[in-house]
């Protein structure tokens, strides 16, 4: 374990004994491996801790006297809260490149169906769908991403918050891309209505179960509430259930072969949250000290969400019925949706 700041009491040169002390690396943490990878060498103890190595307490307080971060910002508890390595090991740079790849795939794939002309061959029915349900959608993904910006401000580490800031990065990128999608076949379409998904959104009864769903999410005081919400509940029941098992699945069948790659980016998005997000929680789950506490929180947490996140997968019933061609019924979408879930609480012993 490294040296804290009230074991060594002294920032003098010699004072303590950390991780690499003889090594001209200048790093003071253990590695989750044999070797730091750059991941950790970037994120690990970039954010201070007084009880870590800041012998003269926080640099920077707020007036009552809590430093920058603070622990009962989440109704969990870590015997180390440092531990916690996420296993996409993303920081600033691969961050930033695989966004940028990400858009350069959208907006060729974008660019290169206006050019074909592809917009005109979509089913008549179908691009109805796309305005009105996957516009009412970019507003889902808008705030979910705006709830994980304002959730990573109070985690308490780096590599916490990175997890929680690159996830809300994804979804902002995807409100945007969506967007810019519709906005552009648009274009090419007579009568075509910018503002119908934003209607549908505020007014339409098919997406006010979602609309709940996202807006307690961002109205949650608990930032981890809000990470594990997101990814253990609302994604699976919610979040795949519409982009992977009814736009991926019903747009080809409806002479739609653009929406496809411009949403798949999402399903990958996914993948690595989910990974990250499992990872946080089993590690809380299963802390020696805090683990059953941890997980009797996490349980009412889980409840509360899945109740209202079944009540958004509901309303959106309607939707699979509007398409002329539907390869996959919601009730089949529905089922595989539940297996998901139960897959994913099953990894930190939850249940639904």
């Amino acid at each position: 374990m490294p040296a804290t700041s009230s074991s060594v009491g002294s920032g003098a040169a010699g004072a303590a004994t950390f991780a690499d002390s003889t090594s001209r690396k200048y790093r003071y943490f253990d590695p989750k491996g044999k070797r730091a990878t750059h991941y950790e060498d970037m994120t690990v103890d970039v954010q201070p801790d007084p009880e870590r190595y800041l012998i003269q307490d926080w640099i920077i307080s707020f007036p009552n006297g809590e430093g920058a971060y603070v622990k009962d910002a989440t109704a969990a508890k870590s015997s180390n809260w440092h531990a916690f390595r996420a296993p996409d090991q993303e920081w600033e740079r691969t961050h930033y490149q695989r966004q940028s790849k990400i858009e350069t795939m959208v907006q060729s794939v974008i660019q290169n169906a206006r050019r074909a002309g592809v917009a005109h061959t979509f089913d008549k029915a179908w691009l109805k769908v796309l305005q009105t349900h996957l516009g009412a959608w970019k507003h889902a993904e808008f705030g979910l991403g705006t709830s994980l910006m304002q959730a990573q401000r109070y985690g308490y580490t780096q590599m916490i918050n990175n997890a929680t800031l690159t996830n809300s990065s994804y979804k902002l990128r995807l409100a945007q891309d969506i967007t810019l999608y519709l906005a552009e076949i648009g274009m090419d379409i007579d009568g075509w209505d910018d503002e119908a998904g934003k209607r549908a959104w505020m007014e339409d009864g098919i997406w006010q179960g979602t609309r709940e769903a996202v807006e307690t999410i961002m109205g949650a005081s608990d930032y981890l509430e809000q990470y594990l919400a997101i990814n253990l509940v609302f994604e699976p029941l919610v979040g795949e259930l519409f982009r992977s098992q009814f736009l991926m699945q019903v747009a080809a069948a409806n002479n739609d072969y653009v929406t496809p790659p411009v949403i798949s980016a999402a399903e990958a998005d996914y993948e690595r949250n989910l990974a990250n997000a499992i990872d946080l929680a089993y590690m809380l789950a299963n802390d020696e000290e805090h683990g059953e506490a941890n997980r009797q929180v996490f349980q009412g947490w889980v409840e509360k969400h899945i109740a209202l996140a079944n009540r958004a997968s509901a309303g959106l019933r309607p939707i699979w019925s509007q398409p002329h061609s539907k390869p996959l019924s919601y009730d089949d979408a529905q089922a595989q949706s539940l297996e998901r879930l139960d897959k994913i609480l099953g990894e930190i012993g939850l249940s639904r």
